[in-house]
């Protein structure tokens, strides 16, 4: 690699390579590329060889599964970069592919594992090789330590001791490592990002393909809601409590389990996604990916495109639904406007937001009784259970049988209860109170609160507008979710992911700034172009 000249950036040092050196960086590109080739014709005879020795055992699925497995475990170990795009590009797609391929396999849930571990594995290797480390920022060392050291001691002693006083059909222990890895597993997604982030262009590319998937996955989603609305798909089938159900039997088009009854008043859709409200707090994300392509991107072709994401964004929030959907796009919406300073930047914001309250008008105005209905729905469901009188309620009913270590990581994950009696607890601070205990809940509380802090501080050095808009809005995406308790996204998908990626993102906005600092003109240049 050529050496850096003094006070030169990066760019420059590029357009100021030898010929010796350019040839040596294209010859060391053809070797990098024959390795690469290499290794994938290695890794699939591999994976085919373990295909065929599946086959004879669990048939045709068997050895698709078993190819595709040891094949992706492969590559995400050797091009762990890319596996993290991939895993990003997969996970919106997981639920429809799972119930596609396999059906209600739970195994397949964590079939995204295999793009991150291996990855994550491989990215820890590369931080000790070159000494960097893996906890970013350094404010977050200690309460993330405190925090882990407090889950192994609860681990131990209280799915330990349930481990040989409980149910034998029970795996206390195998439910509390499950519990820890829903906790805190994609913590370490923080780093990755962190180190993903090379140039200012890879926060761009990152963002586009974003905006890209939540278009195709609202195309999708639509045409799911078209193919029920004609017919096509027969929707919700039974008597009674049935009909308000969301049932895998309904599945249509794309995604998992869904409640279709449209003359009880009752839609649910879950998109491409395994149920409908991972579909609805996609939504929710995707009100903050669409907004940061939309206002920040320095393309004016790729803010049309995200223009076009966020108009899709709100119309599905309406057609899903989901009533959390509905009534928290738009406010997301609205709060970023204030938080990224849109609202005072009129040249920029007027454009836009004419165009989508157009847009949005007509769509409405086209559809007013599906409209109406949606929002009919989304008031009697506050009349009935206030959002403040529901999380009260969830707290009062954890306080009172709260122990001091709590009842045990993973007594109240949804995805645990294959391995044991589950709690089911609809919000989130209740649920970890009832899993780790109020120390936990406060240990949670620092972690959250620190990260917070530390993107708010990157964010705000930052000096390229475009890179700082995008700070703001991923500092008010981590800020939103820290403290939301409606509900539990920080447990799955696609929230759980997100918000500890653009976290990692959020904080290395302002080294990317420093790397590639906005070229100052000349002004006797300016001068001479006006002549």
């Amino acid at each position: 690699m050529a050496k850096k000249r003094k006070g030169k950036s990066s760019i420059e040092t590029d357009a100021t390579l030898t010929l010796k050196e350019r040839l040596a960086e294209k010859r060391k590109a053809i070797q990098a590329r024959k390795a690469a080739v290499n290794f994938i014709s290695m890794a699939t005879m591999i994976s085919l060889v373990v295909g065929m020795a599946l086959f004879a055992i669990a048939g045709v699925k068997g050895a698709g599964g078993g190819f595709a497995g040891i094949l992706t475990l492969m590559l995400s170990f050797k091009f762990p970069w890319h596996a993290l795009h991939a895993f990003m590009i997969y996970m919106p797609f997981g639920g429809t592919i799972t119930y596609a391929t396999v059906g209600n396999n739970p195994l397949m849930q964590l079939a995204k594992d295999g793009m991150y571990i291996p990855a994550l594995i491989a990215i820890y290797q590369y931080c000790k090789q070159h000494k960097l480390a893996m906890i970013v920022p350094k404010s977050l060392k200690t309460p993330l330590l405190l925090l882990f050291v407090y889950c192994i001691l609860v681990l131990l002693f209280v799915n330990g001791a349930q481990q040989f006083t409980g149910k034998p059909s029970e795996k206390p222990i195998f439910m509390g490592i499950l519990g820890l890895k829903v906790l805190l597993g994609y913590v370490p997604l923080i780093p990755c990002a962190y180190y993903l982030m090379k140039k200012k262009q890879d926060v761009y590319n990152l963002m586009r393909i974003t905006v890209v998937v939540v278009i195709i996955c609202c195309g999708l989603a639509f045409v799911q809601y078209m193919m029920l609305k004609t017919g096509r798909c027969k929707g919700t089938v039974g008597e009674g409590a049935d009909l308000f159900k969301a049932s895998l039997d309904a599945r249509c088009f794309v995604g998992g389990s869904l409640l279709y009854t449209p003359e009880q008043g009752v839609i649910r859709l879950p998109g491409t996604f395994v149920a409908p409200w991972q579909w609805g707090w996609y939504l929710i994300s995707s009100a903050f990916t669409t907004f940061a392509v939309t206002f920040f991107d320095r393309n004016f072709v790729w803010k049309i495109i995200g223009g076009i994401g966020m108009l899709l964004t709100i119309v599905m929030a309406v057609i899903c639904g989901q009533r959390i959907a509905l009534m928290l796009v738009p406010v997301m919406i609205v709060i970023q406007l204030f938080t990224t300073g849109q609202i005072a930047n009129l040249k920029r914001f007027l454009p836009i937001g004419v165009g989508l309250a157009g847009a949005i008008v007509v769509a409405m105005a086209s559809n007013p009784a599906v409209v109406q209905e949606r929002l009919d729905s989304a008031v009697s469901r506050w009349n009935a259970s206030p959002p403040d009188a529901f999380i009260t309620e969830q707290f009062n009913m954890v306080v009172r049988g709260a122990t001091l270590l709590g009842n045990g990581l993973g007594r109240a994950t949804n995805s645990a209860r294959a391995m044991g009696d589950t709690q089911l607890i609809e919000t989130y601070y209740p649920k970890v109170m009832y899993e780790i205990g109020p120390i936990g809940v406060i240990l949670f509380l620092v972690l959250v609160t620190a990260l917070t802090i530390a993107c708010f501080r990157a964010y705000r050095s930052v000096k390229d507008k475009n890179l700082r808009g995008y700070g703001a809005v991923f500092w008010t995406f981590v800020l939103v979710i820290s403290y939301n308790t409606y509900y539990y996204p920080l447990d799955v998908d696609p929230v759980a992911v997100y918000y500890w990626f653009f976290a990692g993102v959020a904080l290395k906005l302002p080294e990317l700034d420093r790397l590639e600092p906005i070229p100052i003109e000349d002004p006797k240049k300016k001068k001479k172009r006006r002549r």
